[in-house]
């Protein structure tokens, strides 16, 4: 009896056995689902090391090219305009037509005087080469050959003045045609038909701007000129022997306009009140986009920069204390927070100058979910 009852016993323990094991495996292949589980995919960036072409954005003011005050060189009536106001003009074109009757009448008596000059010079010189004929033969006293030479030199004299004065009369009538100096736009005139114009006068007739091509100057704080200088004597930048850096200037809220040009200067002086150093550009300008005391930013190439490391900007925060950093998947598959030394961008990327080294894994994507000594998965983000 007592044999009967052991067995049914001894199966119910083996029984518990075997469902306590089975729990144990369950739980132990859960944890390991779990721990997989948290090795979350994220996105990362390769860091690696180029060349870039450096760029900085600085304010600048347009100016003219070229700007010509239009005035009178006679004096004068106004008698017409034969322009249209705002409109282009070409150098020499007409622009004023001044009276010119009385300068027309000084030039027909200039015309008689070189006439008469050339008269009284043909009748001396013939009386000065009779008198050389004559002494010769001792038919006349050197008295009278001295006179018939200085009456002929004289006549000449006579006539280069009369020729002088033709010429500045021809001078004064071309000088009541009113011509452009130069090529550009013109504004409004100042004055009208019948106003009476003198030589010298304060006020001009009108004024033309060459607005192709334009200059643009640009001020540079001294702190970053001294800068790029440092970084181009240790050789980190490198520029063209002339150091014609290009320039780039973007017009509109959009800036869906942009011309490029050269820079031509820098000045040797710093302006005392804004501790800045003035450069010039000379850009191009053929839709006249660009006016003058336009205020413009302006891109200025500075040099190309020698293995460079850039992060995307989405890769790198800020702790509190403002310090840089980033998070990087290290060569054991997991999270760690690294502090940088960031300089300046280029576009969407950070340029890197101390933390960083060619290679490693920057974590773009995904930094919501992570923390520091997590295990993650990798993917390159393009």
């Amino acid at each position: 009896m007592q044999q009967r009852l052991r067995k049914p016993l001894f199966v119910s323990v083996l029984a518990s056995s075997l469902m306590l094991a089975a729990c144990g495996d369950a739980q132990q292949q859960n944890g390991q689902t779990g721990q997989q589980q948290q090795q979350m995919t994220v996105g990362v960036v390769t860091v690696e090391s180029r060349n870039v072409d450096l760029t900085t954005t600085l304010p600048g003011r347009a100016s003219a090219f070229r700007v010509a005050e239009v005035r009178p060189q006679v004096n004068g009536i106004l008698q017409s305009r034969l322009f249209e106001e705002g409109s282009m003009v070409e150098a020499g074109q007409q622009l004023y037509q001044i009276n010119a009757d009385m300068y027309e009448a000084e030039l027909a008596s200039a015309e008689a005087d070189v006439a008469r000059a050339k008269a009284a010079v043909k009748s001396t010189k013939s009386r000065f080469q009779r008198s050389e004929d004559l002494l010769k033969d001792k038919a006349i006293s050197q008295q009278d050959f001295d006179e018939a030479e200085a009456a002929y030199l004289q006549a000449e004299a006579q006539l280069k003045m009369a020729q002088a004065n033709l010429t500045r009369a021809k001078l004064n009538v071309d000088y009541t045609r009113v011509e452009a100096p130069i090529s550009g736009r013109i504004g409004r005139s100042q004055l009208t038909e019948g106003a009476l114009l003198s030589v010298g006068q304060a006020q001009p007739l009108t004024t033309i701007t060459q607005l192709d091509p334009i200059y643009i100057d640009i001020a540079q704080s001294t702190s970053d000129y001294l800068k790029l200088q440092a970084a181009i004597a240790d050789g980190r930048i490198v520029t063209d022997s002339e150091n014609r850096a290009q320039v780039t200037v973007r017009v509109g809220e959009a800036g869906n306009y942009s011309t490029t040009g050269e820079l031509l200067f820098n000045e040797v002086t710093v302006d005392p009140q804004t501790s800045a150093i003035t450069l010039r550009a000379k850009l191009e300008n053929s839709n006249h986009a660009i006016l003058p005391g336009m205020y413009v930013r302006a891109e200025v190439g500075t040099g190309s920069l020698k293995n460079a490391l850039l992060v995307p900007q989405t890769g790198v925060s800020r702790d509190p204390r403002g310090r840089a950093f980033a998070m990087i998947v290290n060569k054991e598959g997991q999270v760690e927070q690294r502090y940088l030394s960031v300089d300046s961008t280029i576009g969407s990327d950070w340029i890197v100058t101390d933390g960083l080294s060619a290679g490693e894994q920057v974590i773009v994507e995904g930094l919501q979910k992570i923390q520091p000594g997590m295990p993650v998965q990798t993917e390159e983000v393009k």
